[in-house]
């Protein structure tokens, strides 16, 4: 048995650039930064905050709700699985990595349009689940 399980909560990047594909198939990229805070060390070294960056990727009615709803600087939280692809250019091969996202909730204060509100899932429906989609309430931290 194996598991590809990708759980982040962060901050968008760049508004979702967002493509219709034949079929009305939409899919959207966008950028996720998580932050783990610096500390102070017990001699007083300063470690500073490290951010990640992610790629995300949205296929279908969740990239169209992506495109709706997240904006730069949107805090969500992003469930999916990971996925590493190469492709080769000018001879040199180049290797990246992505996350398939399955649900997004967006996070954060109610914004003042008539968008959803803190903790409003997204979820793309999937065959393959049990269930309803996890909230953040469910994590175990």
């Amino acid at each position: 048995m194996s598991v590809n399980k990708v759980i982040l909560v962060g901050n968008v990047g760049k508004d979702p650039e967002v493509r219709y594909l034949e079929k009305d198939n939409a899919v959207a990229n966008f950028t996720l930064a998580t932050t783990e805070r610096g500390y102070t060390l017990q001699n007083g070294t300063q470690v500073p905050d490290r951010t990640e960056w992610h790629n995300i990727v949205a296929w279908r009615g969740l990239a169209t709700l992506a495109e709706k709803y997240i904006k730069k600087g949107t805090q969500i939280y992003v469930e999916g699985k990971i996925q590493s692809r190469s492709y080769e250019k000018d001879g040199i091969k180049r290797y990246f990595t992505e996350i398939n996202a399955e649900s997004i909730q967006l996070l954060g204060k109610k914004p003042e349009s008539g968008e959803p509100h803190a903790a409003t899932p997204i979820t793309e429906p999937n065959s393959d689940m049990q269930g309803p989609p996890p909230t953040v309430d469910d994590l175990p931290f």
